[in-house]
């Protein structure tokens, strides 16, 4: 027998509801809060593989030996080459 660690917590499920009763009708899961638990492991899997990611775009974006350059410059070439797109 499992103890809770938490107290209950009531979630509106909305139009996701039919999806997590159909989770338990399959019998992949026991309850819907099965399902709900299952669905914030995933998220928090999905959110570490993006941050992996944006940290790995970080560190290389900063590991990067090219001469940075200046914001003005940047925004500058931007309008010029967004002008010259619309002029015509």
């Amino acid at each position: 027998m499992t103890t809770r660690t938490a107290k209950p917590v009531t979630v509106t499920l909305g139009p996701l509801t039919e999806m997590a009763q159909e989770r338990v009708a399959s019998g992949r899961y026991a309850s819907v809060s099965e399902v709900v638990r299952a669905g914030l492991r995933a998220l928090e899997r999905e959110e570490a593989a993006l941050d992996a990611v944006l940290k790995a775009r970080v560190e290389e974006a900063l590991a990067d030996p090219a001469t940075p350059l200046p914001q003005e410059d940047v925004f500058a070439q931007l309008r010029a080459r967004h002008e010259a797109r619309t002029a015509g």
